[in-house]
């Protein structure tokens, strides 16, 4: 089969836009390096505007079987567990306000499980580079597999194979990556009974989330230093530490202990392409874009990324053919790009509010939290923009409203809902 899309990497974005373009009757042939799905901890948390895609494209169901966990509110707490800032989903507008906590392997499975006839996996395919047809445009990809070196052409690629990307440096698309001063270590907590929510502690350390995965268990992740984790580690006195930093999460003591042989290590990345699209070629996922976690927007981008690329696609008739292809190029480019940098923008000021452990930072970020908390009509454009159900950048003025520098009048009159931003 010559396909007429190629989509390089199976995560969450790249089975996304097999998906949704394998629904348009395009034929989509997947690769991925890896023989079988990595596990890794990342992608459980679902936005609203998220679980809306997944209902449109037929998944939510069998998403919510595997027990996929609803919460209705995200909240920053201080270590002993008080609220500092809570951002309840039920005022949102539409019909989605919920937030869908799922393992990441499991909405892979689900992707999977369901893609178009006219999509294929093949497994065990590195990709290594890109085509180019006499005129300069992108029409396929090189690979590697079984040991040899391969070659296939179609008139759309996609590249959804992460932050270090080989098409995307093969495309010649520059990237800003930066990485934040800390880290994360993340541990999957089995019989651990957490609140009905996703609950950010903002402490001496820094950040410390939680929130409730499928089968009793829970996702904690702790802020770290670059170096805290080097060498050899007594996990048991800082598991110790970590408590007494944090006394809300003491009950889970137990239960985290037990887990702390299965822990991952992550660095913490900002990336932002300066393209999303070149002729023959869309970028998706982190190949295009990421963000910090404790925003919980990285695999919800992505997800939009292949709704909008195939409403692109569709607008021109879901033609593959080279010229419709490149026009839905820079149809894309034009959608998306606002959405992903206000997504880029929102996510860095929330967590800088609660990862800044000194200095003027951590300074503002507790004085933007609490003026933002005693604001109603800013609780409800914050729960709007982070959901993704009703996105409206806050402004200036709102911006000197949450460092207290200017009174709002309308701060208890709720913003009137806009409508959501659609491909």
């Amino acid at each position: 089969m010559t396909p007429d899309v190629v989509v390089a990497g199976a995560g969450a974005g790249g089975l996304a836009c097999a998906r949704a373009l394998g629904a348009l009757g395009l034929r989509v042939l997947v690769l991925d390096r890896q023989r079988t799905p990595a596990s890794i901890a990342k992608g459980e948390i679902l936005q609203p505007e998220t679980v809306r895609i997944l209902d449109s494209w037929g998944l939510l169901d069998a998403l919510r079987a595997t027990g996929a966990h609803p919460v209705g509110r995200l909240a920053i707490r201080d270590p002993a567990g008080e609220p500092l800032l809570c951002l309840d989903y039920a005022g949102l507008p539409g019909a989605y306000r919920q937030i869908l906590c799922a393992d990441y392997g499991d909405l892979r499975r689900v992707l999977t499980d369901r893609l178009p006839s006219g999509a294929r996996i093949r497994w065990g395919a590195r990709v290594t580079g890109v085509l180019r047809d006499s005129d300069g445009r992108i029409g396929g990809v090189r690979f590697v597999a079984d040991g040899a070196e391969q070659e296939i052409h179609a008139p759309l690629v996609v590249a959804a194979d992460g932050m270090s990307s080989p098409l995307r440096r093969g495309a010649g698309i520059a990237v800003r990556r930066q990485e934040y001063p800390h880290g994360l270590v993340a541990f999957d907590v089995a019989g651990a009974d957490v609140a009905e929510e996703v609950s950010a502690y903002r402490t001496g350390r820094g950040l410390c989330l939680v929130y409730p995965l499928p089968g009793g268990r829970c996702r904690l992740y702790a802020q770290v230093t670059p170096d805290e984790f080097r060498g050899r580690v007594d996990l048991g006195a800082w598991c110790d530490r970590l408590l007494a930093d944090v006394p809300a999460i003491r009950p889970l003591g137990a239960a985290l202990r037990a887990s702390l042989d299965r822990r991952q290590l992550l660095a913490v990345y900002r990336l932002r392409s300066a393209r999303l699209a070149v002729p023959g070629l869309a970028l998706a996922g982190e190949a295009a874009h990421a963000v910090h976690p404790m925003a919980a927007q990285g695999v919800n981008s992505s997800l939009g990324d292949a709704e909008t690329l195939a409403a692109c696609l569709a607008a021109e008739g879901g033609a593959p053919e080279p010229a419709a292809v490149d026009r839905a190029l820079l149809a894309f480019e034009a959608a998306r790009r606002p959405r992903l940098d206000h997504v880029a923008t929102v996510s860095h000021n929330a967590s800088r509010m609660i990862t800044a452990v000194s200095g003027l930072p951590k300074l503002l970020g507790a004085r933007m939290m609490r003026r933002t908390a005693a604001n109603p009509r800013l609780l409800g454009l914050t729960a709007g923009n982070l959901s993704g159900t009703d996105v409206r950048p806050l402004s200036a003025v709102d911006r000197l409203y949450q460092l207290g520098l200017l009174a709002d009048r309308r701060a208890h009159t709720p913003p009137v809902p806009s409508e959501s931003e659609r491909p």
